[in-house]
């Protein structure tokens, strides 16, 4: 009865009783939210290598485009050599080959630990840490292009990335699944 009483003076008073959530309700909560952020970062980095070697697949498909397309604006044949880490573009000047300094066919490196294997003729080509005199694909001033293979992979991925390039100047690339 007393209850009662003093529920009937306090909604008389005008102040309602108090409402809201514990404390407990609020843990609840956050914890839920934190399990649901945690797999939501595992999925996307699990997710990351895939799209970053996608990435570096279509960046090399581009490039060697690029390349192929300034050699026949040019006239001058452009290279690209294969290095432990990078890849590298030059472009013929007498009898030597010049590295490009800056611009687009700059020098540059593989993220992580790409792993490439080329190959010419079914036959793989080794890859050396400098690169070497002649480049082993070349875009000739009559746009063809040296037939290539290059496969880009991760070790711990069973996707591969292949780029195949062909005597017309095209470069094709293709998702490859390992199973």
């Amino acid at each position: 009865m007393r209850a009662s009483l003093a529920a009937r003076q306090t909604s008389a008073a005008g102040i309602a009783p108090a409402r809201g959530f514990t404390l407990i309700e609020i843990l609840v909560v956050v914890v839920i939210l934190a399990v649901l952020a945690a797999a939501v970062s595992i999925a996307l980095s699990g997710a990351g290598g895939e799209r970053q070697l996608e990435r570096e697949a279509e960046r090399l498909q581009a490039l060697i485009g690029y390349a192929c397309e300034h050699a026949e604006i040019g006239g001058i044949p452009v290279g690209l050599s294969l290095v432990d880490g990078g890849y590298a573009f030059s472009r013929r000047d007498g009898e030597t080959w010049k590295p490009f300094e800056q611009g687009e066919l700059r020098d540059r490196r593989w993220p992580g630990n790409v792993r490439v294997e080329l190959s010419r003729d079914g036959k793989r080509i080794e890859i050396p840490p400098q690169p070497p005199e002649i480049p082993p694909v070349v875009c000739f001033a009559s746009g063809e292009l040296t037939p290539f293979r290059l496969e880009l992979g991760l070790p711990d991925l069973a996707l591969r990335w292949r780029l195949d390039g062909r005597l017309d100047g095209d470069v094709q690339r293709e998702r490859r699944d390992a199973h």
